[in-house]
């Protein structure tokens, strides 16, 4: 794998250095826009090989001395930690294309794994370096205290404004934890966790952590405690004022806080990095179902079309009546049924290839309708629609997107019963850069609370007839085109399945 990861990061040094730099002076910071380009370029090329000797050749030696260097540098020029952080996370931003295109399977996530821990080390390393320059600054000025007196007045105002502008404004919660009840939190840290700063401060730190993670932080706190360990770096779940819980990186260090012993800490959200690896495994096992199915169905159709084709010959040249046609009409339309089936597992194996025009959501629903006359007026199904006149066409594959929105609206004819009852509504959101939401409700009888989980896994089915793939094809295709499908029960009874595609006018 190093081999092939030191190919890749060689063939793009130049590109990375370049759009790094680019990156740097147009999307950061003021800070990074008032420094010369040549400058930048120069920063991110050192910064690009001391990641290379990290990444390749487990060597810190280059990043120890970049840090050492910048730290000085930037905290001198007045730039905030957040700015620096952000320009640490660009490398990642633009790495993960190119690892993306050039490797699958494991061989990514090493990739991947190779470039989080490489930049966990840099950006906590920096931010102690950066936090130590701070307290040396200080003690310095204690030392002219007495000699001085109006001259460190104003020094330690001048002190206060850089310790908010390196702990308020960073992106990261940052926390002191003195006997076990937290004493200082920065804005960040109150924000990860839904309180105000009032509600934080005196506080016990278990507070914070979900129920999943909490017997784990507490054994790491007391030994720290307990084995004076100088710094910790562990994963957790964090709890969230509403109760939800967050995967979390933190990085714990003992200081003296007021003369007193205390755990100064940083902790960072790690949830779009989890659920980047959970995007990956899932793909990874996906692919892996889609070759199994393929095969599968291409084994079974050839002879199944064979077995269908003599059926109709005998039904034409016997000139069966009764019990006997009735027979082989059954069989006739159960072999109409399994190719149907093929088809949907062949349709879950398949790559979807989008072709976009711009469409109305609305004409697909209408158009779906129309399509499905026969059967909806064959059970008496009442369908109710409320359609937003304010919907804007969108790039959508009108006959995929139809394809979707029938599975479902199939799904919901076959749980109901005659005379049911589904409604469809159409809105356009403008919130996230806009969105448009297709929602489908019946009344049906819904289901149990521990399936719906996996209501979009393939194969997974409650009807007695059915492959369990047509929501699974549903989600791929609104994925595809870079929405969200979503599925949660309706109260008393019945499905209720959201649909949220970007307007992309």
């Amino acid at each position: 794998m190093l081999t092939n990861l030191l190919d890749i990061l060689v063939k793009y040094s130049v590109e990375i250095k370049h759009q790094w730099a680019q990156q740097l002076y147009s999307e950061v910071s003021e800070h990074f826009r008032k420094r010369p380009l040549e400058e930048l370029t120069m920063t991110t090329s050192e910064a690009a090989d001391a990641n290379f000797s990290i990444i390749i050749h487990n060597d810190f030696s280059k990043i120890d001395a970049f840090i050492e260097k910048q730290a000085k540098m930037r905290l001198e020029a007045g730039f905030p930690l957040s700015d620096l952080q952000k320009a640490f996370e660009l490398y990642r931003i633009i790495l993960l294309p190119i690892l993306v295109r050039e490797f699958k399977g494991p061989s990514l996530l090493n990739a991947l794994k190779g470039v989080d821990d490489c930049l966990s080390y840099t950006i906590h390393k920096f931010s102690d370096y950066f936090q130590s320059l701070h307290e040396k600054e200080t003690k310095d000025y204690a030392k002219n205290l007495e000699r001085e007196i109006e001259k460190r007045t104003k020094e330690l105002v001048e002190s206060e404004a850089k310790y908010r502008v390196l702990v308020e404004d960073i992106n990261d919660g940052y926390f002191v934890n003195q006997k076990g009840v937290i004493i200082f939190a920065n804005s960040a840290f109150c924000e990860m966790h839904g309180y105000t700063l009032p509600e934080v401060i005196g506080r016990p730190y278990t507070d914070f952590i979900a129920l999943e993670s909490l017997a784990r932080v507490k054994m790491i706190f007391e030994k720290r405690i307990r084995e004076k360990q100088s710094q910790d770096l562990y994963l957790y779940y964090r709890l969230h004022k509403n109760g939800r819980s967050f995967p979390t990186e933190n990085k714990v260090k003992l200081i003296v806080y007021r003369d007193q012993k205390a755990a100064a800490g940083i902790c960072r959200d790690i949830t779009d990095r989890v659920e980047t690896e959970r995007r990956i495994r899932e793909s990874e096992r996906l692919a892996y179902i889609g070759q199994l199915t393929t095969s599968l169905a291409h084994e079974i159709r050839n002879p199944l079309s064979s077995v269908k084709m003599n059926i109709q010959i005998l039904l034409k040249k016997l000139q069966l009546n009764g019990n006997d046609k009735r027979r082989m009409e059954i069989m006739a339309h159960e072999i109409s049924n399994l190719e149907r089936i093929l088809e949907e597992m062949l349709d879950f194996a398949r790559p979807i290839k989008l072709d976009l025009k711009h469409t109305s959501i609305n004409d697909v629903v209408n158009s779906c309708l129309e399509i499905m006359e026969a059967t909806i007026k064959e059970r008496n199904i009442l369908i109710k629609t409320k359609l937003s006149k304010d919907i804007p066409l969108i790039e959508m594959d009108r006959e995929k997107m139809e394809q979707a929105i029938i599975n479902v609206i199939l799904n919901s004819i076959d749980v109901l019963p005659d005379s049911g009852e589904i409604e469809i509504i159409t809105r356009h959101i403008l919130k996230n850069g806009g969105m448009l939401k297709v929602q489908i409700n019946d009344y049906g009888p819904g289901m149990k609370d521990e399936e719906l989980p996996y209501i979009f896994d393939p194969y997974f089915s409650m009807k007695k007839k059915g492959t369990g793939l047509g929501l699974t094809n549903v989600k791929k295709i609104v994925e595809s085109h870079g929405g969200v499908v979503k599925a949660s029960k309706r109260y008393p009874k019945g499905m209720r399945l959201d649909f949220m595609i970007p307007s992309r006018r």
